[in-house]
């Protein structure tokens, strides 16, 4: 059976899609699923056991070409696709640019969601098994796979993140690179940076939390980043720190995950790095401000999903002029709780002994 996947992105949204792969996999072991994603996030699937072929778009690229240059890419592409003749198609994004890829596939059975799930009408023109989805199926992940159980009935059910694969390269690199800076655990990291700056937590709250995690339990956190504003960010926490806090160089995607994969816990807003540590089994705090941490954030026990107690939280606005109040609307205090929480249960907090010398190593 070849099965086609239609998630394109965004990096966030494509960690979500993963436990799909895994529930079509017990049911059909010898199934050949190929995924199209964006480009720049291909690097995220690459590897993935349970997966036969990246076909990556570069959509955004195209809309720069001329319109014949566009055209001649778009039609190489769907050229490829309908050579594959796969036999079910699951537009697991919803809107028209999944729908385009969908529609012109040759498969007989072209799933995806109904009227009031899609997120542009036309979508619904590309399919014709359109699925509603149940109160129970709030979360991305779930709608991923109430879409999965409709195409293939009859499956158990899968952890509702992950897994995704740490490749083994990367993961030695890593390992190397957490000796060089002499950094052991309990390894704390805290990712600053989201795709809206609605969505980021104050940056004096991350100064004040990685304060307090160095003179609570004797942790520096790593901080990573993506862009130059993450960088700024990471610098002023670094600072806030008497430089204790370490900036962790950035590398390629497949060395995040497996930094993600060596951490014991990751702090976050609603960000990809924060859905990959969920993925791969690392514990997380998540922050969410704009949107919702019951649809987006991690879930199990290993989790906590902190909510913006203002009314109006959840509003998905990418400007709004109350975004000062709201960036510091969940507390340090909420974070520190959940992290020692967490820490507890993993048995990682370090002795009054190893605390001193861990600190003062950093």
């Amino acid at each position: 059976m070849k099965i086609l996947i239609v998630k394109m992105s965004a990096l966030g949204d494509v960690i979500h899609a993963l436990p799909v792969l895994r529930y079509i996999h017990q049911l059909y072991p010898d199934a050949e699923i190929d995924w199209v994603v964006e480009d720049p996030f291909a690097p995220v699937l690459a590897g993935h056991p349970d997966l036969h072929e990246i076909l990556t778009v570069r959509t955004k690229y195209w809309r720069t070409l001329p319109t014949m240059t566009m055209l001649g890419k778009a039609l190489k592409f769907i050229r490829r696709l309908r050579r594959a003749h796969y036999d079910v198609v699951l537009d697991l994004q919803g809107n028209s640019k999944s729908g385009l890829f969908t529609l012109v596939s040759r498969a007989d059975k072209k799933f995806g969601f109904d009227r009031h799930q899609v997120r542009e009408w036309p979508n619904l023109l590309a399919t014709n098994q359109r699925i509603a989805l149940g109160a129970g199926e709030h979360h991305i992940a779930q709608r991923a796979l109430a879409l999965a159980r409709a195409a293939f009935p009859g499956g158990d059910d899968v952890p509702q993140a992950g897994p995704l694969h740490v490749d083994e390269v990367a993961r030695q690199h890593v390992v190397g690179q957490l000796a060089e800076y002499n950094i052991n655990h309990p390894l704390v990291i805290f990712h600053y940076g989201t795709t809206w700056d609605t969505k980021l937590w104050n940056v004096e709250c991350w100064q004040q939390l990685a304060s307090r995690l160095l003179d609570e339990f004797g942790i520096a956190p790593v901080l990573t980043w993506g862009n130059e504003q993450e960088r700024t960010a990471a610098e002023a926490i670094h600072n806030a720190t008497s430089g204790r806090a370490v900036i962790w160089p950035r590398g390629t995607l497949p060395e995040l995950v497996a930094l993600l994969d060596q951490a014991d816990l990751v702090v976050g807003g609603d960000t990809g790095p924060i859905h990959m540590a969920a993925a791969v089994g690392t514990s997380t705090v998540s922050l969410f401000r704009v949107t919702d941490a019951e649809r987006n954030g991690p879930a199990g026990e290993g989790h906590r999903r902190l909510q913006s107690p203002l009314p109006c939280a959840m509003c998905l606005r990418k400007q709004c002029d109350e975004d000062e109040q709201c960036s510091r609307s969940i507390s340090v205090d909420e974070v520190v709780t959940a992290i020692g929480e967490l820490l507890s249960m993993q048995n990682r907090f370090p002795l009054a002994d190893e605390r001193e010398n861990y600190a003062g190593n950093h």
